[in-house]
């Protein structure tokens, strides 16, 4: 997938219609950012992973949300779907990919607002190393996951290996839009969580 695969979740037509930049979502700080890719070259998992199972339910308590999960499926031009725009509280996950829990990296995307206002993922440029982030799935457990990070990226520069790249143990990506808003363009880039499977129940 590469950086197209969340363009879509990117308008700002609240902000648009509103022209109140001055309610643009949070965006994370330099301090919330790592190095190094995590995840790769040999990181070993923190507890074991989980057998695949689709997720039904996202929650991160830290920001307040407590949201569904849809399926997602490529578009024609190869991009990832996105959730309706109409409903606020709705994220998706790619239904192609890994589960959240299996080994390997779960992209999970919703939007930042809609045409009536702060969407699913508004506040996740907030969210903080070390917080929380709990997924439900179908065969009855629940996957919690530690952000390691929390990072946002121009769409120009978008780190498609980075974000989307393989990983040994059980991670999970988190996407929404961020990187500024302008009238002309919608938001400037994308917000990325980065984290990592460390219990189940």
């Amino acid at each position: 997938m590469a950086a197209v695969t969340v363009f879509a979740l990117c308008s700002g037509v609240w902000l648009l219609r509103d022209g109140a930049e001055t309610h643009a979502p949070p965006q994370p700080s330099a301090a919330q950012a790592r190095a190094g890719l995590g995840g790769r070259a040999g990181e070993q998992p923190a507890v074991p992973a989980l057998p695949p199972s689709p997720p039904d339910r996202i929650r991160i308590p830290a920001i307040r949300v407590d949201a569904p999960l849809t399926g997602l499926g490529l578009t024609n031009t190869g991009s990832l779907d996105v959730p309706p725009a109409t409903d606020e509280n709705l994220a998706g996950w790619y239904e192609s990919g890994t589960t959240p829990g299996e080994p390997g990296t779960a992209i999970v995307a919703g939007h930042v607002d809609n045409a009536d206002g702060p969407a699913v993922f508004y506040d996740l440029g907030a969210l903080a190393r070390g917080s929380t982030i709990e997924v439900d799935r179908r065969d009855g457990g629940v996957a919690v996951f530690t952000v390691d990070a929390v990072e946002v990226y121009a769409a120009k520069a978008f780190p498609d290996e980075r974000v989307y790249g393989a990983a040994r143990r059980p991670e999970l990506r988190v996407i929404t839009c961020g990187g500024g808003w302008s009238r002309g363009t919608g938001y400037q880039g994308n917000v990325v969580v980065f984290a990592h499977l460390t219990g189940s129940r």
